[in-house]
């Protein structure tokens, strides 16, 4: 479950209406009931909609959600619907139409690196990194989770990740820097990101958990997949994964696929329909 407080939900809609609605208010319609439909306009994998339906009812509308995030919904199929006063619709109406537009644009785009990628592997893991736009990690994690990827590390507190810059700033080799790692993280798993094939076969043989391959082409993966064949270390491969060459990668040997490609996706499109009662 990935908790978006009340207060998080009233700063979104506070930022677009923070002194009423000014046309609203001019044409003296706030009192007057009326309700609002949303649905998909396109096939998509939902996200947003708890979020969306919780901003109506701080405004105190009643609402009735259709469909979850993580629902897939095809064109025309409702998602959600609320009744209340003019004004607490209009207040919502485009902050929520926007925040789950946007979470159900990288929740698709997920599900369709996802989905490329299991055609051909159905094991094969696609984590998502933590390159979301700063201030939006929770509504992003969500929405990739929707999409039916992991997170690959919620940020720079909770895993081991060794980049090359790490291994230039700390004393020492790679091999002395995992039996370092090792003894103050034993809990851990140590992942080394390599860019190279020798490279690559060095870290898994120094003891990492994880080599990282960042922007190896599919071939190039799988190469060091058939070098390493039997061993214990797993293959993930990072840089420049999308729904295109997902299966690629996955074909290849790399059993996770390391991915921002659903950050940047297009928004999804949700018909809005807002009338008097």
């Amino acid at each position: 479950m990935f908790l978006i407080d009340d207060q998080a939900l009233l700063a979104m809609m506070r930022e677009d209406v923070p002194y009423g609605d000014l046309t609203t208010r001019s044409l003296s319609f706030g009192a007057v009931r009326g309700h609002i439909v949303m649905a998909a306009r396109d096939s998509m994998a939902l996200c947003g909609v708890e979020e969306a339906a919780r901003m109506f009812e701080l405004l105190g509308c009643a609402v009735d959600v259709a469909a979850p995030s993580g629902t897939a919904r095809a064109p025309g199929e409702l998602i959600l619907g609320a009744a209340g006063p003019a004004e607490a619709l209009f207040a919502g109406w485009k902050v929520a139409q926007t925040l789950m537009e946007w979470a159900s644009g990288v929740a698709s785009s997920a599900r369709a690196i996802v989905g490329a990628a299991r055609a051909v592997e159905s094991g094969v893991v696609v984590a998502c990194t933590r390159k979301a736009v700063p201030g939006t990690r929770a509504m992003a994690f969500k929405a990739v989770a929707a999409g039916g990827a992991t997170i690959h590390r919620a940020g720079l507190s909770d895993t081991v990740l060794v980049f090359p810059e790490h291994r230039a700033f700390a004393a020492g080799c790679l091999k002395g820097q995992l039996k370092r790692l090792r003894a103050a993280c034993p809990e851990k798993s140590l992942v080394v990101e390599v860019t190279g094939h020798d490279e690559a076969l060095q870290a898994a043989e120094w003891g990492a958990d994880v080599v990282q391959l960042e922007k190896f082409a599919p071939e190039a993966v799988a190469r060091v997949a058939e070098a390493l064949a039997g061993s214990a270390v797993t293959l993930a491969a990072a840089g420049g994964i999308h729904p295109s060459n997902a299966a690629a990668y996955a074909g290849a040997g790399a059993q996770v696929l390391v991915t921002s490609a659903p950050y940047h996706a297009k928004p999804a499109d949700v018909a809005v329909t807002l009338t008097p009662a």
